[in-house]
């Protein structure tokens, strides 16, 4: 497994299609939570506050959104469209990619993260 040092090196690796779909969800993440900070855990791209909010990492035909398992129980009827794990969502390269779920399911995990902090 590669590491990488930050993001930007993350993404440099891929096509420079694949890097400006990256670079959206890494902004529609960072104006979803501006108060979280960019880590690398598990070779991938993540958020951070308390704990990780969301990862992302670019595949050959997808992008994958690992937001836990919550978001995908809470927005379970908008993801209808897209392939899903217990704590995954498939975002296929060929398709638009919807950053306004993305960014309520950020918010959601802020409030989960602020919620769990709390305890």
């Amino acid at each position: 497994m590669r590491t990488y040092k930050n993001i930007d090196e993350y993404i440099l690796q891929f096509p420079d299609e694949v890097q400006m779909m990256l670079e959206q969800i890494r902004k529609t993440i960072q104006d979803a939570a501006p108060m979280a900070r960019e880590v690398i855990s598990y070779s991938m791209p993540a958020f951070r506050l308390k704990r990780v909010l969301v990862y992302f990492a670019a595949y050959q035909k997808h992008i994958g959104f690992y937001p836990t398992s919550s978001p995908i129980v809470a927005f379970n009827d908008e993801l209808s469209g897209f392939k899903v794990s217990k704590g995954t969502i498939q975002f296929p390269l060929d398709k638009e990619i919807p950053f306004d779920l993305i960014t309520r399911i950020v918010h959601f995990r802020v409030l989960e993260d602020t919620e769990k902090a709390k305890s």
